[in-house]
């Protein structure tokens, strides 16, 4: 299954809505005013596109810091929180592959396209992953840690230093 991939820009953001809406089932406006709100790093987002040009995948990376997504955690965690702030990282947002595509070398090959940037920039991939998605192992084999967890999600860390060129 022969597929390009591509940066992002800000043209995508209906695409990653929808993408988002028909994955997770997400209230449609809410997406938008995520996508429009919490600092959507395009030029580091990547979307596949299968021969005919159907985009078959979509990871989508963010600069919003851990407690816009985790407001509890500066209560719970103060000096963690302070801690990973003074260190460089890039959130994952949303990483969606179609369902035919899932177990292929896709995700990893979107992953990797970033990699020599990701490693430049910064220290971790910060990645927030709710209770009821299924995608806690997926980043666990890859390496991440958890770092934190409250009523919504569990909260991971991707060390980039780890990950081999």
């Amino acid at each position: 299954m022969p597929y390009t991939l591509q940066r992002m820009t800000e043209d995508d953001a209906p695409l990653t809505v929808d993408w988002m809406v028909r994955q997770y089932g997400f209230d449609r406006a809410e997406v938008a005013s995520w996508v429009r709100d919490l600092h959507f790093n395009w030029p580091l987002s990547v979307k596949a596109l299968d021969e005919a040009g159907n985009v078959i995948g979509l990871l989508n990376m963010s600069d919003y810091r851990i407690e816009e997504e985790t407001p509890q955690i500066q209560k719970d965690r103060a000096s963690l929180l302070r801690h990973l702030n003074a260190r460089r990282y890039i959130a994952v947002f949303s990483f969606i592959v179609a369902e035919q595509y899932r177990g292929t070398r896709l995700n990893s090959d979107m992953l990797m396209s970033l990699m020599p940037e990701l490693k430049e920039r910064y220290d971790f991939i910060f990645i927030p992953v709710m209770h009821r998605l299924k995608t806690h192992q997926y980043w666990q084999r890859w390496g991440a840690t958890e770092f934190y967890r409250d009523a919504e999600g569990v909260y991971y860390k991707w060390e980039l230093q780890s990950v081999d060129k």
